[in-house]
Formats: C-alpha cells, sequence, structure tokens
C-alpha cells in the first residue's frame, strides 16, 4: 500500500435548524441569559446538581418517547426501562445489538430469504 494523503477539513453544522424545540429552547436560553431583571440566582446551586436533574429530566421525556413509539418493540422487551438500561454495563458489540434486533444468523431469520 502506498503513502495516502489525508485532507481533512471540519465545518460548523448548523444542526438545530428546522427543529422547532430545540430553535425555541435556544431563543429561551438567550433571552434568559441577556435579561437583567430577572431577580433570581443560581450562582450557588452547585453545576453537578444542575447536571443531575438535567439528566432526570431527559430521562424522563426520553422514557415517555420510548413508551409512545410503535418502533423497536423488539428492542423494548429487552429494555423496557429507560433508566434501568443506562445503568447497565453493556458492551454493545455488533453481535450484542444482532441478537437483540432478532438479526442474528438464526435459521427462522435466514429462511425468510430462501425462496
Amino acid at each position: 500500500m502506498g503513502k495516502t494523503n489525508w485532507k481533512i477539513q471540519l465545518c460548523w453544522v448548523n444542526a438545530h435548524v428546522g427543529i422547532q424545540e430545540n430553535e425555541l429552547t435556544i431563543t429561551i436560553t438567550k433571552e434568559a441569559a441577556t435579561n437583567t431583571d430577572i431577580i433570581e440566582s443560581y450562582k450557588e446551586v452547585p453545576k453537578s446538581v444542575v447536571i443531575s436533574e438535567l439528566g432526570e429530566i431527559s430521562v424522563e421525556k426520553w422514557q415517555r418517547k420510548w413508551d409512545q413509539t410503535t418502533k423497536e418493540e423488539i428492542t423494548k422487551e429487552y429494555f423496557p426501562i429507560v433508566a434501568d438500561r443506562l445503568n447497565m454495563k453493556i458492551n454493545l458489540t455488533h453481535s450484542f445489538i444482532s441478537m437483540v434486533m432478532r438479526h442474528g444468523n438464526a435459521r427462522s431469520y435466514l429462511h425468510r430469504f430462501n425462496p
């Protein structure tokens, strides 16, 4: 193999454009950050508490969406509770994902493709 010359270019991607909730969040955050009329001060709240509370809120929202989705029913059988799954130490290998998604080398799966 010969020497490969790589050219790497980094660019900014505006991932929030078109996602209403993200755009609204950014707008509200900017307004709150620049509003000098706000009396409350959260300077005394440790960063770890804020991160923990935001994490809990995120998991609760994720669980609501997980419960409502009609997709990934097979995966939901293995991991019905998002918080429990996040606390598991799982090595997400290709084999593990294939097993959970029932896309392994099982004869019943391969049989579907035989004429």
